[in-house]
């Protein structure tokens, strides 16, 4: 995009592209909408666009809790009263420097400092590309031990969220080092991506190992050769798994699964699964997305069932929140009507 163009102009392109998206889902659906989310959130020209436009974080803050770590802070203490725990995760993917990674670790040292000071029921979650991944193997692991290092000391826990296909095997291997090489053990936690083939491998191999596991269904653009391209086909593999983790195997292992998703009809068959096998309600978690179905929430909690709210903050929202805009298509409908609301306005 041309740096010349006027902010106004600029603007306007971008509502007129998320406009297309809208057309693209009632003519082609829900498959090529993704696609198209996808490719904004990783387009450095949507993304100054968007956290240039007041609007647009308006918008966008319904999914996240604010701009500074007393922001989620605070909203985690709602979410505490409410009967649900959360998981708070400062925003930011993808650095190139050593010194932006150790922005980042310090950020969250903060956090987690917080997180003990005000009485929080909640743990941490973080991007491995935040926190050097990308740069080295070094770079990653001492930020991470010094992360897990004050995780013990102000007693909360950290789970190593899971990016695209090309880092699953570096992300994995960095949990395994850190849980039993550096013995932080159940201190740290992994994220499995119910869209990829690989992932019941690598389910089968995490319960033989009693690991502390998120199941999501995936939300970066994958090929067809490593993900289910079909939306029913990754719903399926995911009850699959979530019935594999919550297994009598599994759970002789010492298996904690967490089971994040906002769709009703898998989280009602887990439950139903649950009590046909006549599995205690605190062997296992619900997790859901800050802002998304609060109706939902509140009548799984209020059922007893555990919950965990995942609470993002920080100025690097725009990938996340375009994210989540690709995964359901009435987050979409939501974004352009508050847009044109905030314009009109």
């Amino acid at each position: 995009m041309q740096q010349n163009k006027s902010p106004f102009a600029r603007i306007f392109i971008f509502i007129v592209t998320l406009a297309i998206s809208a057309l693209v889902l009632l003519r082609y659906g829900e498959r090529w909408l993704r696609s198209l989310l996808l490719y904004l959130s990783t387009a450095t020209w949507a993304r100054q666009i968007a956290t240039d436009f007041p609007p647009a974080w308006q918008v966008a803050s319904r999914f996240i809790a604010g701009k500074t770590s007393q922001d989620a802070i605070q909203a985690a203490q709602q979410i505490n009263q409410s009967g649900m725990s959360a998981t708070l995760n400062y925003l930011g993917e993808s650095v190139d420097t050593p010194e932006d990674a150790a922005v980042a670790r310090e950020a969250i040292l903060h956090l987690m400092q917080h997180i003990q000071q005000y009485g929080v029921n909640a743990t941490v979650s973080v991007k491995p590309t935040q926190l050097g991944l990308h740069i080295g193997p070094h770079i990653i692991r001492e930020n991470l031990q010094q992360l897990l290092t004050a995780a013990e000391k102000y007693d909360t826990r950290i789970r190593i969220d899971m990016e695209d296909s090309s880092v699953t095997d570096t992300t994995l291997d960095l949990y395994r080092n850190l849980r039993d090489e550096d013995g932080f053990g159940h201190r740290i936690g992994i994220v499995l991506q119910a869209y990829l083939y690989r992932t019941e491998a690598d389910v089968a191999a995490l319960i033989q190992e009693g690991a502390w596991v998120r199941l999501c269904k995936g939300a970066y653009k994958e090929p067809n050769e490593l993900a289910f391209p079909e939306k029913a086909d990754t719903d399926a593999n995911f009850l699959k798994l979530a019935k594999q983790m919550l297994s009598e195997e599994a759970r002789a292992h010492g298996m904690y699964p967490c089971f994040a998703t906002h769709d009703e009809a898998l989280i009602r068959a887990i439950i139903q699964f649950a009590r046909q096998t006549q599995i205690d309600k605190d062997a296992f978690e619900f997790q859901m997305l800050y802002g998304i179905r609060r109706d939902l929430q509140q009548e799984i909690s209020t059922e007893g069932y555990r919950l965990r709210i995942y609470i993002p903050y920080g100025t690097a929202w725009y990938p996340y929140f375009m994210r989540r805009l690709a995964e359901r298509p009435a987050n979409l409908w939501f974004f352009l009507n508050n847009l044109l609301r905030s314009d009109a306005a």
